[in-house]
């Protein structure tokens, strides 16, 4: 949380200098706040796209109920998960259940199945930005996305269902007997039609699937497979964006 806050500082800072300075046109890009909602720690991973700015060390321990808030650059892009069932030493050194990136601070992606919260943030106030839940790599927690502050459309993007209770048994994760993983189809079966690949690589061509439509089903809002945008990808600007695992706890 110290990280969190000197980050939001050090932020804060610039934009008052540059204003001190007479530069008024400063576009201050909005916050994540991870809230965990579920009964136990999850160890929110975070990845950025293009080199960005990479958020919260890569990785951190959130236990139940408290919440951490990350400040993003403009033009940033990335995305966040949860990792469950983790242990690490002293040094960050260990893995998780669900969602492992090989540590700690994660310099890579969560390995699948697991839920994502997908952004791209505006890089200027007349900019958009776009954000989404993506189900494509499979689901291990329920999760959703809430905007606040910002203008446009602005909704509420999630899955609130909890889909390994309703996961088909050919795509079930499971640990010590439990449930705690939903693969994809693509993950299972690692065909063009279910991964959208080869001759299936166009919305025309890759339909929604058996699968799928059981994804789509439970969490209306959220990815379901790879060409799912009409319904999935949402846009707002100027926001803030409370990333909440387990909304329906």
């Amino acid at each position: 949380m110290l990280m969190a806050s000197l980050q939001n500082s050090s932020v804060s800072l610039v934009v008052a200098v540059l204003m001190m300075l007479g530069i008024t046109n400063v576009w201050a890009a909005g916050s994540f706040t991870l809230h965990n909602a579920c009964t136990y720690t999850v160890w929110p991973g975070t990845l950025s796209g293009n080199g960005g700015a990479l958020l919260g060390e890569g990785g951190f321990a959130l236990p139940p109920g408290e919440s951490v808030q990350l400040q993003a650059p403009a033009g940033w892009s990335g995305r966040f998960w949860a990792r469950t069932g983790c242990n690490f030493d002293a040094s960050g050194n260990g893995k998780c259940v669900t969602g492992d990136c090989g540590g700690l601070k994660c310099a890579g992606g969560g390995a699948p199945p697991v839920s994502l919260a997908e952004f791209t943030i505006a890089k200027g106030s007349a900019d958009k930005d776009f954000y989404d839940v993506s189900l494509v790599d499979g689901y291990n927690v329920d999760l959703g996305i809430q905007p606040s502050g910002g203008s446009g459309d602005c909704k509420y993007a999630g899955c609130v269902s909890d889909l390994n209770a309703n996961c088909p048994q050919v795509l079930q994760v499971t640990d010590s007997g439990s449930v705690v993983a939903c693969k994809s189809a693509c993950a299972q079966f690692n065909t063009p039609e279910y991964c959208c690949s080869g001759d299936h690589n166009t919305p025309e061509t890759c339909s929604p699937n058996e699968y799928s439509k059981i994804f789509k089903t439970a969490c209306p809002s959220a990815y379901s497979y790879a060409y799912d945008d009409a319904t999935s990808t949402f846009t707002c600007a100027g926001s803030d964006y409370m990333i909440t695992f387990c909304p329906s706890s």
